[in-house]
């Protein structure tokens, strides 16, 4: 059956909208998707939330691995793309797991504690990335776990983030949570329960990922809830909200954060992602599918690259906006069926922090994904004019 949010059934009672997060392995299979937040109410409001105060969100799309055992530094560093020798605990880094030839098997986020590491991953990545880091294991003393199903995800973006959690938790280890940069994690105690913090700004604003285990997911939710919203000095200052997937869906994209089975999956090479300065380590040793992306970075013979879009007809709530799948041509007068395209969008929505103007995410033929190059997109059963960004990031906090 459909994995299940522990807080799912508080959240029908707030009247919350709920869809299938399918797995891309499986997507007619419903005993194989995830409950995921569509909202808890308008759009423009939960919007307004994560700009200007801070957002609630729940996140049972969102896996956990841990990692154990003396060798798991050692052992990582030869597998993952990242450099994490100098990890420190208490720091995280992005990174990819690429298969032999070197396309991109899972999208992590590498947090160290003193005693382990933890990965942050797409649900439906996690029991795969588990069993094939295993299977290149000799005898280092390195244990991987699939804890998907006893830690939950939960998270707050926005300005007034880090004041609301600093406010109901004590500190227990790591640095203080009002001084946590982007990159950075730490452990406190919400409703005495341990809460791990890792700092990530994907979404433009303040960004704090949580970690906690199942049990406590509730309490951990309601109490970060009560005590931003409602009346009192604190909910005044915190603007807080719970928010589902539209809202943030929107803000990932003008700030440039690609996602994992939406803009890149397992077919997909590094230096298509759009994100390889961001994930990979050029300076560091051998890993798994380092000959490929080395041999790619030499001679910058990749076939495609993932790039921002802004479509350039008119801005407003009736622009005319493709779609997840619109085919994307290089001459305007281009038909579909007989002309072939060059790339298709990935994601893509209306930029509230761009006056409403279409953008979105595609993956483009390199010889057309140059800042600048002027590209044509299906929208609404028209070819649309729309520019290549000079990067993925439409929007960025001044």
């Amino acid at each position: 059956m459909t994995r299940r949010s522990p807080l799912s059934a508080q959240h029908l009672e707030r009247d919350a909208s709920l869809t299938a997060y399918p797995d891309p392995a499986a997507p007619a299979d419903p005993a194989k998707s995830s409950d995921l937040i569509e909202a808890f109410g308008p759009l423009e409001i939960e919007y307004a939330a994560l700009r200007k105060g801070c957002v609630l969100i729940d996140q049972p799309q969102r896996g956990t691995v841990t990692v154990q055992g003396d060798d798991r530094v050692e052992f990582l560093n030869r597998m993952l793309t990242q450099e994490l020798k100098d990890l420190e605990p208490w720091q995280s880094r992005p990174s990819f797991w690429l298969s032999r030839k070197g396309r991109v098997d899972a999208d992590l986020r590498v947090t160290a504690r003193p005693d382990s590491i933890r990965f942050d991953l797409d649900i439906h990545r996690a029991a795969h990335v588990v069993e094939t880091l295993t299977n290149y294991m000799f005898s280092e003393d390195v244990t991987l776990t699939d804890a998907s199903e006893t830690h939950h995800k939960l998270a707050l973006h926005g300005p007034t983030a880090i004041m609301l959690l600093a406010a109901v938790s004590t500190h227990a280890e790591g640095p203080p949570v009002d001084s946590l940069r982007h990159g950075q994690a730490c452990r406190v105690r919400v409703a005495e329960h341990n809460v791990l913090v890792d700092r990530c700004d994907s979404l433009g604003e303040i960004g704090l990922e949580l970690t906690c285990t199942t049990d406590a997911a509730i309490a951990v939710f309601n109490t970060l809830a009560d005590a931003g919203t409602g009346e009192s000095d604190l909910a005044q200052r915190a603007r807080l909200r719970p928010a589902g997937w539209h809202a943030c869906n929107i803000a990932r994209i003008e700030s440039g954060t690609p996602l994992y089975f939406l803009d890149f999956d397992e077919q997909t090479l590094p230096h298509e992602t759009g994100v390889i300065r961001d994930r990979v380590s050029f300076t560091k040793g051998c890993y798994l599918g380092q000959e490929v992306v080395a041999r790619m970075e030499a001679r910058g013979i990749a076939k495609q690259r993932l790039v921002g879009i802004r479509v350039e007809a008119k801005s407003g709530p009736d622009a005319p906006l493709p779609v997840s799948g619109a085919r994307v041509f290089a001459e305007p007068d281009a038909t579909p069926g007989e002309t072939k395209p060059i790339g298709r969008v990935t994601s893509s929505t209306l930029s509230p922090m761009l006056g409403m103007a279409p953008i979105g995410f595609a993956m483009l033929r390199q010889a057309h994904a140059a800042g600048g190059t002027i590209v044509h997109v299906e929208a609404e059963g028209k070819l649309v004019p729309a520019a290549v960004q000079p990067e993925l990031a439409f929007w960025k906090r001044g």
